[in-house]
């Protein structure tokens, strides 16, 4: 992590859904490369907590309470980033939610909204705020999920929503070009609290792990720097991709 270079400095990067796991982790290597960052979730103490540790690293943080289906919150963020800043260079969507592990079709409506809503409508809504903000050279990374191209029984109307941000990426990278670049990243298993559901039982830790070619869960550090590269000068010629980081486990639509 010590050897990483600055891609960011004087760039500013909203990450949302990032006081832990993989959005922590995205927010940290940003600001470790010198982008300042804003964070954000929905409980003010997980706020406080994040910004407090990305400051002992040496990194300029700045939190802000965001549900992301709520429309005040999401607009407030995006004004709250340009009053303290002046301007938006990165946004990572990485809010989603998992409410049931029920299959499709036993899959209440208020459970299939909700999935909608978070996994796929509040980074359409998130960017439409932020669109005319977003100038020459910025750059957009959504988080989908290997379970977009296998959704399993267990995570199957979860993974349809990570399928659609797939078709969202190839979508909004038309929509936003020439000026700012809209990629995807699809993490494999990662074990976090958001998965700890998956990851806690061994016997099916182990099954993840021996569906990798390379025997092992992700980590938050290996999806952030998938993530920086996307959204650094580094992928300039790179645009309406995904980049699936699952060890080698297939994905194919």
């Amino acid at each position: 992590m010590e050897k990483i270079g600055k891609r960011f400095e004087r760039k500013v990067a909203i990450v949302t859904a990032s006081t832990q796991g993989i959005g922590f982790g995205i927010a940290e290597r940003l600001g470790l490369e010198g982008a300042s960052v804003v964070i954000s979730s929905r409980r003010q103490k997980n706020v406080d907590a994040a910004v407090e540790k990305l400051k002992a690293r040496g990194i300029e943080a700045f939190g802000l309470v965001c549900h992301v289906s709520n429309t005040q919150q999401r607009k407030n963020l995006i004004e709250q980033t340009l009053q303290k800043y002046g301007k938006i260079d990165v946004i990572v969507s990485n809010a989603a939610a998992n409410p049931s592990v029920d299959t499709i079709l036993e899959t209440k409506e208020p459970v299939l909204d909700k999935l909608w809503e978070i996994n796929v409508k509040a980074s359409i809504l998130l960017l439409q705020e932020a669109g005319p903000h977003l100038k020459k050279g910025s750059s957009v990374v959504l988080i989908s999920s290997i379970t977009a191209y296998q959704p399993p029984a267990a995570l199957a109307m979860y993974g349809v929503t990570k399928t659609a941000l797939l078709g969202l990426t190839k979508a909004l990278a038309a929509e936003m070009a020439p000026n700012t670049r809209v990629n995807c990243v699809a993490p494999g298993f990662v074990p976090t609290h958001f998965a700890a559901f998956l990851t806690t039982d061994e016997s099916m830790k182990r099954g993840l792990e021996e569906k990798t070619l390379l025997n092992r869960l992700g980590t938050t550090e290996d999806m952030a720097a998938a993530a920086a590269y996307l959204a650094s000068d580094d992928a300039s010629y790179i645009t309406g991709e995904t980049l699936v980081v699952a060890g080698g486990m297939p994905s194919r639509l």
